[in-house]
């Protein structure tokens, strides 16, 4: 088969790959319906996170079930699933507290490349998630999206204890931190201040939930979210960027006792800990454990109570993946689906 691989910087390439196979007798072969282009995926893209040789990329799937290996017992060749990037086999202590992302057998997705056709998927029972049928193709981008951004925004808002009367401030206007709104209106948030300087991002955030917008950055960002909340700052703030200048915004935004839910993948980040002693907030974050919000996230979609495939403003076929990484990074686009 022909997969996406990372050779350099700016360098990806839609080149023959080895199929993939059953390894394991708890791994799973996904046929892909869709896949994506992910905002962690520009890290290397661009540099900045360097790489020593060809990497296959992507970690964001949903499709059908082709074969599983002989100790799977809950998924099923001809379901169609969704899954998290990281597998997990969702029994350990770690997953039953709810964080199969540092699962004690965690192997990450993106090792075997989900912008392909086919995926090997380790750990099929724990990780994969089936949907109550075969979906309809308006609802396959949601269900994408649950598989990384929307599940990520979620544990933004669940790490910042975004609940009921609560105001919330959002830094970042990806995808993540546009579905970090829209989890903070679907749990409660009373009033919810989007951090964005980009107009159809701005519009996205209104139509997901946003009762405010901040154009401001940094330390007059700050100024506005503490002018906007009689000086206190915000009961929760989920930061969805990742680094130092996001970070510190967020922390700064955060009212004392309040708390930050941090999603966006740390690059350089350093916190000044007398600042942080004295700021009194709740820090909790990481990679988000996607499986744990899994199966609510899918009966939100499939019921079309929640419609988070609006942030794939761009669609491009399988083998056009580098313009989707193109106009991601030249921020043409918010996020590329792409279809085998």
């Amino acid at each position: 088969m022909r997969g996406a691989v990372l050779y350099g910087p700016h360098d990806i390439r839609f080149v023959e790959r080895e199929n993939p196979r059953i390894i394991e007798p708890t791994d799973a072969l996904i046929r892909i319906s869709a896949t994506c282009v992910c905002g962690s995926d520009l890290w290397p893209y661009r540099g900045i996170e360097p790489i020593n040789e060809p990497r296959p990329m992507g970690h964001e799937y949903c499709g059908i079930v082709e074969e599983v290996g002989s100790a799977v017992r809950n998924i099923k060749p001809g379901q169609f699933v969704v899954g998290s990037f990281f597998a997990s086999d969702n029994t350990c202590a770690i997953c039953q507290a709810g964080y199969q992302s540092r699962c004690v057998h965690k192997e990450p997705i993106g090792a075997g490349g989900a912008q392909a056709p086919l995926l090997r998927v380790p750990l099929a029972d724990g990780t994969l998630v089936a949907t109550p049928d075969i979906p309809s193709d308006d609802l396959i981008p949601s269900l994408l999206a649950a598989s990384d951004v929307l599940g990520t925004g979620w544990f933004g808002a669940d790490a910042a204890a975004v609940g009921s009367g609560k105001t919330v401030a959002v830094v970042g206007d990806g995808a993540v931190g546009l579905l970090a709104v829209l989890a903070a209106k679907q749990l409660g948030a009373e009033r919810i201040i989007a951090m964005s300087r980009h107009e159809s991002r701005r519009k996205l955030t209104r139509e997901f939930g946003a009762t405010n917008i901040v154009t401001e950055r940094g330390d007059e960002g700050v100024a506005r979210i503490k002018e906007l909340t009689d000086g206190l700052g915000a009961h929760s703030v989920i930061e969805a960027v990742g680094t130092q200048e996001s970070m510190m915004q967020a922390i700064r935004s955060t009212r004392s006792g309040g708390h930050v839910g941090y999603v966006g993948v740390a690059h350089g980040v350093e916190l000044p800990g007398e600042e942080l002693f004295f700021a009194e907030v709740h820090l909790h974050g990481g990679p988000a454990p996607v499986r744990r919000f899994l199966p609510e996230l899918v009966d939100l979609i499939w019921n079309r109570k929640i419609n988070p495939g609006k942030v794939f403003d761009l669609t491009l076929p399988l083998d056009q993946v580098a313009e989707g990484y193109r106009a991601m990074d030249e921020r043409r686009a918010i996020k590329a689906l792409l279809r085998p």
